[in-house]
């Protein structure tokens, strides 16, 4: 087999079996990609691939000087790769069952405080257009932890505000149900019932909830740039994403002492390990939580 028809196969796997977005779809490719350029260049073909040569290529990828982070990231997708290999039965073994990742380095997320929401919030002008609902997008993300493209793609038939939750589609379409607060609430409310009635909606996007003033859907890039553009008009000096609320969302709800395991259905991850890097709290919230808590205090 060449590799051009197994990449193919293996993107229709991804969409198909996997339910991945177009996005993560074309991730995992660039990573095969590299792995297809390696290969190449040693006459190997996707099926005479063994551990010896994936390890050999681990190295000629930290060799191009990428970050630990995106050599793991290179790994994960080589690995997906050789598990459809096996699962379509286009090789017997899988070679990349005993190959490791590189250590990575655990980053800490940039989080704001509270204060930082509150200025971010208050430096929008409500007066424009477009205020309420960019009112509405700031509260949604710190309320929901969110990810931007679950922002965008948000519906209003998925809103059930009545009973304070909202339905969410995440990675691999996995569909999960996150509680909202009043006053994310409140200015979902004020931009759908007296701004967004008044928006002409293109046909197709009628249930869409945030819309830009064509009435199309806003693209990922338009919410990064709004936030960072509120953050500078607020003087908040720190680097900040969409993501940043997401992580300042967790962060906060750990500090709260809210239980792991709620945080990690809440923000849709597979696994516990992900979500335990919110527990990066300052110190003295742990020594307070220790002097509460331990017996021996």
């Amino acid at each position: 087999m060449d590799w051009r028809s197994a990449i193919k196969g293996f993107q229709a796997y991804l969409k198909l079996e996997k339910g991945l977005s177009e996005n993560s779809i074309q991730a995992y490719s660039r990573d095969i990609d590299k792995l297809e350029q390696y290969a190449t260049d040693q006459n190997l073909k996707p099926e005479t691939v063994a551990l010896a040569d994936l390890r050999q290529f681990i190295s000629w990828v930290n060799e191009l000087g990428m970050l630990p982070s995106s050599q793991a990231r290179v790994l994960s997708g080589v690995k997906s790769f050789y598990k459809y290999m096996l699962i379509e039965d286009l090789v017997k073994t899988d070679p990349a069952e005993l190959l490791e990742a590189p250590k990575k380095q655990r980053k800490l997320p940039t989080v704001l405080s509270y204060e930082d929401i509150e200025r971010l919030i208050a430096i929008i002008d409500l007066s424009k257009p477009e205020g309420p609902r960019n009112k509405a997008i700031i509260e949604v993300l710190y309320s929901c932890g969110l990810r931007v493209s679950e922002l965008t793609e948000l519906k209003v038939s998925n809103l059930y505000l009545d009973i304070e939750f909202i339905k969410v589609f995440g990675k691999g379409s996995k569909e999960r149900l996150v509680p909202i607060g009043s006053e994310a609430i409140k200015a979902l409310q004020i931009w759908i019932e007296q701004v967004r009635v008044h928006v002409p909606i293109k046909k197709g996007e009628e249930d869409l909830v945030f819309l830009n003033r064509r009435g199309s859907r806003l693209s990922r890039v338009y919410v990064f740039m709004l936030i960072k553009q509120l953050a500078e008009l607020a003087g908040i000096r720190k680097t900040i994403s969409p993501h940043t609320l997401r992580h300042s969302f967790a962060t906060h709800l750990v500090e709260g002492g809210a239980d792991l395991r709620a945080v990690q259905e809440m923000l849709g991850h597979e696994s516990i390990t992900t979500t335990e890097i919110y527990t990066h709290l300052d110190r003295e919230y742990l020594k307070t939580v220790i002097t509460s808590f331990h017996p021996r205090n």
